[in-house]
C-alpha cells in the first residue's frame, strides 16, 4: 500500500506544488486538472516516489485570501491570520489596490496591517502619511519602517507581530517587499532558490507564492507583486459588510434593501456627506458593485 501523509503546501507554480511533509520538501500534483490548491493549505497526500506525491484532499481551511477577475479566481493563500499590505514613499502606491486588499481581507476574516516602507525618503513621506490616514482612521495599524536604511529598527517593529501568526505580505512591485522578507525570514534567499529548483521554475523566483516557516512556529508567505486586485467573487451583501468604515451605519438606512448608491435617506451616503466615510471608499464600493454584476462564474 502506498504511503499516505499530511503536509502543508509551501509553494505553488501553475499546477505544480511543493509541500512540507515531516520537514521534507515533496513535489505534488493534483488528481485530474483541479488547481484549487493554495499555499498554506493542509493537504493529505499519497506518495508515488520518495519525493513525489499526489494531493488527495485539502483539509478544511480556516481562511482563504484570493482575488478574482470576471472569469476565474486566483488563490493567494489559505489559513493566513493576517495580511501585511506593503506600500512605500516611492514609487507611488495605488489607493485602489490597498483599499481592495482591505476589503478582501475583511471578507475573509483576516486582520490587516499597513507597512509604510522607505520612510527615509523624506520628500514624499508626509504625502504618503496623509494618504494612509484614511486606513488608520478605520483602525488599521500603520507601521513605518525603512528596510534598507534602518534594518534593525524594521525587524524590531515587525518581527514581534509575526509571533503565533500566519502572515502574508502583498504589495505592488517596487515597494520593497522582498527586502522586508529577507529581513524577517533568515535565509529566505537560500530557501527560495531551493524551492525554485524543486518547482523547476529556475530563475523566475518572484513569480510564485511561497511560505517560509520561522523558528518560532509562525509562518510568513511572500506573494508576487501585482497591480490589480479583482473582487468579482464578493456578492452585494458581502461587499457592504467588508467595508469596515460602513459598519457603524449599516442598518440605519430608510430602506432595508438600500444599495447605498443614490437612495434617499441612506445612512452610508449621509456619512459620506458628513465626512465620516472617505469619498474614495464609497466610489470603490460602487465600482465593486458594478464588477460583481458582471461576473461570469
Amino acid at each position: 500500500m502506498k504511503q499516505q501523509k499530511t503536509g502543508i503546501v509551501i509553494a505553488a507554480h501553475g499546477r505544480h506544488y511543493l509541500a512540507d511533509v515531516d520537514g521534507s520538501h515533496v513535489q505534488c500534483v493534483t488528481r485530474g486538472k483541479k488547481t484549487n490548491v493554495a499555499v498554506g493549505d493542509i493537504v493529505d497526500v499519497t506518495f508515488t516516489s520518495p519525493d513525489q506525491a499526489v494531493i488527495d484532499k485539502i483539509q478544511e481551511r480556516k481562511t482563504l485570501l484570493y482575488r478574482s477577475d470576471q472569469y476565474k479566481s486566483k488563490l493567494l493563500a489559505a489559513n493566513v491570520t493576517q495580511l501585511f499590505i506593503v506600500v512605500a514613499t516611492e514609487p507611488s502606491f495605488s489607493d485602489d489596490l490597498v483599499s481592495r486588499a482591505t476589503v478582501a481581507a475583511e471578507a475573509a476574516g483576516i486582520a490587516v496591517r499597513l507597512v509604510l516602507n522607505k520612510v527615509d525618503v523624506t520628500a514624499n513621506l508626509e504625502q504618503a502619511r496623509t494618504r494612509l490616514k484614511v486606513y488608520a482612521a478605520m483602525g488599521y495599524p500603520v507601521h513605518e519602517v525603512s528596510a534598507k536604511e534602518r534594518p534593525d529598527d524594521t525587524v524590531a517593529e515587525l518581527a514581534p507581530l509575526l509571533d503565533g501568526q500566519s502572515t502574508i505580505l502583498i504589495g505592488q512591485s517596487g515597494m520593497g517587499k522582498s527586502s522586508l522578507i529577507n529581513l524577517l525570514v533568515p535565509d529566505a534567499d537560500i530557501a527560495t532558490r531551493e524551492i525554485s529548483a524543486k518547482l523547476d521554475t529556475g530563475k523566475h523566483t518572484t513569480t510564485f507564492t511561497r511560505l517560509y516557516h520561522l523558528s518560532s512556529g509562525a509562518s510568513v508567505i511572500d506573494s508576487p507583486g501585482f497591480q490589480e486586485f479583482g473582487l468579482y467573487h464578493l456578492s452585494e451583501g458581502m461587499l457592504e459588510r467588508a467595508f469596515r468604515d460602513f459598519a457603524p451605519y449599516l442598518g440605519g438606512c430608510k430602506y432595508y434593501n438600500c444599495r447605498h448608491l443614490a437612495e434617499p435617506q441612506c445612512a452610508i451616503l449621509d456619512a459620506v456627506g458628513a465626512g465620516k466615510i472617505a469619498p474614495m471608499r464609497h466610489e470603490l464600493y460602487g465600482q465593486l458593485l458594478h464588477e460583481s454584476a458582471q461576473t461570469l462564474y
